[in-house]
């Protein structure tokens, strides 16, 4: 598509997908949508991108997922996957080249109940800014998020590897990614103080040319949240 900009109600019915390629139904700041996107960076598919409006979605959007959510994709058959470890683990059979999910039935089963692990963290990025914005005391909450942040690192202290599936990157590491993006976006970063090797990792998820290309500058990510919380979400912000 040769537009970022995000498809509202009423938009026209993007065309057919081209083959050879996939589409992605995304929205830019989304952190489950960026799994997907760093997974089609990472695997260096080619695809292209519909960015929604999850505020006021379109009807064809609806027709094609009923749950309207993000990130979805399309293939040029007309299939529709949907679910960010879904559409993960999809691309990376459809796709064998650099496999991101390890071929061992056990060692995907780990990554797979390390990710069931970390969907307990995700929801403190947003219960503790919420609840600082309504003037709430969040240091147990803070508490609760350095705990599980703890074991992260300790994780990675006891496996003594660069990443979590490995010396290199794997699924796992692109799948818990976003929200460390995010980390100083919601003024969490001190949650990290005492986690050398977790720390260390995200120094060097910061060199990842997939991660390099899907993400935007704290700035960036400060605008679209302040939108967010305000009740009006600027999904097109700096385009």
């Amino acid at each position: 598509m040769s537009t970022e900009k995000c498809f509202a109600n009423g938009s026209a019915t993007p065309g057919p997908v081209p083959k050879d390629h996939i589409r992605l139904y995304s929205m830019r700041f989304c952190p489950f949508a960026q799994r997907t996107r760093l997974v089609l960076n990472a695997k260096g598919i080619t695809y292209d991108t519909v960015n929604i409006h999850l505020k006021d979605k379109p009807d064809w959007f609806l027709e094609k997922n009923p749950l309207g959510l993000v990130p979805t994709l399309e293939t040029p058959a007309g299939e529709v996957i949907y679910e960010s470890p879904i559409t993960c683990e999809y691309l990376d059979e459809v796709y064998p080249e650099k496999k991101l999910l390890p071929s061992s039935p056990f060692a995907k089963a780990q990554q797979k109940m390390m990710l069931e692990h970390f969907s307990k963290v995700t929801p403190y990025f947003y219960k503790i800014p919420m609840g600082r914005r309504n003037g709430e005391d969040v240091s147990g909450l803070e508490a609760e998020l350095k705990e599980k942040l703890a074991k992260l690192n300790e994780d990675l202290a006891n496996k003594k590897t660069k990443f979590f599936g490995g010396d290199s990157i794997t699924m796992i590491d692109y799948m818990m990614w976003p929200w460390f993006e995010r980390l100083e976006t919601f003024e969490l970063q001190h949650c990290l103080d005492g986690t050398p090797e977790l720390k260390k990792w995200t120094e060097r998820m910061l060199e990842d040319p997939a991660v390099k290309a899907t993400m935007y500058s704290t700035d960036t990510y400060k605008a679209f949240y302040k939108s967010y919380v305000d009740g009006k979400p600027d999904y097109d912000y700096g385009l």
